[in-house]
């Protein structure tokens, strides 16, 4: 499981001054792609193959406020990946400095060509590099089915 630690910043406060829900993603993404560049899987080697992510969708759980004062730890788990590697999911929990959860954070999300704006199968380089990413206890693989499992559709207006 990656780790990574941060100090709860001023800016990362809402009125209520606990963290603020944008701040829990920015912490998320931060992680995640922090995890990414340090598996050779950056911005370099997604521009080199004309590659991004595109989130599907994010939820938080959140479990006890996190306030400014003491740093927090977040993780990173690969908790399910499509047998192609175009479809993927991280798990995020918080942590204070005793190890107590204070919020998780799911998301799932897919490559797109950046080229074609479609998603598609990682390129075998890519690939080669993400299926050999440490996976959680409970990683699952990802189908197409799985990106709508949350039962939400779009409905235009008339």
């Amino acid at each position: 499981m990656y780790k990574k630690t941060f100090d709860v910043r001023w800016s990362d406060l809402d009125a209520n001054r606990h963290m603020a829900n944008s701040a829990y993603q920015n912490f998320m993404s931060h992680t995640r792609m922090a995890f990414l560049m340090e598996n050779d899987f950056g911005h370099r080697e997604m521009s080199q193959f004309e590659m991004g992510p595109v989130i599907f969708n994010e939820q938080v759980f959140y479990f006890k406020e996190i306030m400014q004062g003491s740093p927090i730890t977040v993780t990173c788990e690969v908790s399910g990946m499509s047998e192609d590697g175009s479809l993927f999911a991280f798990r995020h929990n918080f942590y204070d400095i005793k190890g107590k959860n204070l919020a998780r954070g799911l998301m799932t999300g897919a490559w797109m060509n950046l080229k074609e704006r479609r998603i598609t199968a990682l390129h075998p380089e890519l690939f080669e590099k993400i299926k050999n990413f440490p996976k959680a206890t409970d990683f699952v693989v990802l189908t197409k089915a799985d990106t709508r499992s949350h039962g939400e559709f779009p409905v235009d207006l008339e």
